[in-house]
This record gives structure tokens, C-alpha cells and sequence, in this order.
């Protein structure tokens, strides 16, 4: 299959259908929602954190030469040190968290009666959401370009930590006076920039080869920061033994998952043809 459409396919997996996916936890009671949505945070945090260390740092460092490795390791610390500028910013993504500045603002302008502060957090999101989608893209597609294998874990992880993502957009987006239906609608278009990502970076990346280990340190950054910043600190909120033990078992299995996949990839009977594809547009 060509490499192009491998990117569209799963850069689409990893941005609109996990929207579509997000939007079936609205149909159920939002008693049942609140008790769901825990659950797939834990399992993301596993899936994140098993591409990070498990896929993404050990290719981008077999990409190089041993006399970089330092200058790799550096990249990784500077890509936590930028998302966290960038999140400050509300430029790279909004928090988890309901006491966080995006969510003080909706509730605090609940008293506005023009609904100006309501629609414009939502706004917000929509584009913090729609650029950090955009960079998603050009991780999967770097990591298509590097090894279709990790591609295809990558573009599963992105998916794993944006469903629980949307469905807190689609709460937020409902509470600033959005219809249901436009807040499916803008948040499907938002994540469209996950495709137009991938294709972009798929030509422009063709030619900086030598780049790719440091998009790939930067897609390791990003995963570990989301994982560790951002969703991680939403489990502390309980503390008891059930809930503890539900959390432990389910990052487990968003690790178990991600690297069972990696290995299976591995022996796929079709990846010669993936390769043949791979190393034609390079030739």
C-alpha cells in the first residue's frame, strides 16, 4: 500500500474517528460518563508512555550516530521544557483538570448573560485543540517515514490519549452554548488538521532525513508530558485501594497493548510490501 495513503488512513484513525469515538460517551448518562472516562485516562497513560519509551526514543537513537546521542537525549528535554511554554500559553493543548484557568474562566462568565465568556473559551479550545491535532499529524507522519511499524503504534496511541481528550472537549463546548451538533461538527473539523499534518509533513519531510530522529524525540517528549503533566495528576484526585489497583491494572494494559502491537507489526507478512513502498519514495 503507498506510504501516502498509510498516513491519511491512520492520521484520520488518530484525529477524526477518535473524535467519532468520543461522541458515542455523550449518549450515555452522564453519571455513567464521569465513571467511564477514568478508565480510558489510565489505559492512554500506559499507551503514551509504552510508544515514548518502548518505540520512539530507542528508534530515534538506532537513527544516529553514537557521537549524537547527547544532542538527542537534550532534544527530548527541550521538547518537555517547550510543551510546557506551550501549554502556560494555552497555545499547545487546555488542561484535564476542572480548576485549571480554561475552566475557571467558563465558570466564571456563567453570570454573563450575552454568553460572550462561554463561547469564547470554547473558542479557545477549538483552536488550542485544532493545533495540537496539526502537530499529531507530523508525528505520525514522521514516524511512518522512519519505521511503518511505529507508525502504526504511534497513530494507535494518538487515538488512545484523544478520546478521553474529546470527550472532555464535547463537555466544555456543551457548557459555552454550543449545540450538540455544532460541537460534533467544529470538533470533527479541528481534528482534520491531523491529516492535513501528515500529508504536509509527508512531503516536506522526504527530503530531512537527518531530521527525523529529532521529530521523533520531540513526538516522545509530547507523549511523555500529556502522560505525565497533564493526565496523571487527574488519578491522584482518588486515593483508595480499589480505584488505585483499577488504575495500576489499566496503565498495564494500555503498556501490555502498545507493545504486543509493536511486535506483531514486526512479523506481518505484508510489511516487505510496506518496506518495498517505504524505500521506493526515498529512492
Amino acid at each position: 500500500m503507498n506510504l501516502l495513503l498509510l498516513i491519511i488512513a491512520f492520521t484520520a484513525l488518530g484525529g477524526v474517528l477518535s473524535v467519532l469515538a468520543a461522541s458515542l460517551f455523550l449518549l450515555l448518562p452522564e453519571k455513567k460518563r464521569s465513571k467511564v472516562l477514568p478508565h480510558g485516562v489510565s489505559f492512554a497513560i500506559g499507551a503514551l508512555l509504552a510508544v515514548a519509551f518502548w518505540g520512539l526514543i530507542p528508534h530515534a537513537f538506532e537513527q544516529v550516530e553514537r557521537s549524537e546521542f547527547q544532542h538527542l537525549s537534550g532534544a527530548i528535554m527541550l521538547g518537555l521544557l517547550l510543551f510546557f511554554v506551550l501549554e502556560k500559553l494555552l497555545i499547545w493543548r487546555h488542561c484535564h483538570s476542572g480548576s485549571c484557568e480554561v475552566h475557571v474562566e467558563v465558570e466564571d462568565t456563567s453570570h454573563d448573560s450575552h454568553g460572550h465568556g462561554h463561547k469564547s473559551a470554547g473558542t479557545m479550545i477549538l483552536i488550542g485543540d485544532g493545533m495540537h491535532n496539526f502537530v499529531d499529524g507530523v508525528l505520525i507522519a514522521a514516524a511512518f517515514l522512519t519505521d511503518v511499524k511505529l507508525g502504526i503504534v504511534t497513530s494507535l496511541a494518538v487515538a488512545a490519549h484523544e478520546i478521553p481528550q474529546e470527550v472532555g472537549d464535547f463537555a466544555i463546548l456543551l457548557h459555552s452554548g454550543f449545540s450538540k451538533r455544532k460541537a460534533l461538527l467544529y470538533n470533527v473539523l479541528a481534528s482534520l488538521s491531523t491529516v492535513i499534518g501528515g500529508v504536509l509533513a509527508y512531503y516536506s519531510l522526504e527530503g530531512l532525513q537527518d531530521s527525523l530522529p529529532y521529530f521523533l524525540a520531540m513526538a516522545a517528549s509530547s507523549f511523555i508530558y500529556i502522560a505525565v503533566a497533564d493526565l496523571i495528576p487527574s488519578l491522584h484526585k482518588k486515593t483508595d485501594i480499589k480505584t488505585s489497583l483499577q488504575q495500576i491494572a489499566l496503565i498495564l494494559a494500555g503498556v501490555t497493548l502498545i507493545v504486543s502491537l509493536h511486535g506483531v507489526a514486526h512479523d506481518i507478512q505484508l510489511e516487505g510490501i510496506l518496506y518495498e513502498g517505504h524505500n521506493h519514495q526515498h529512492e
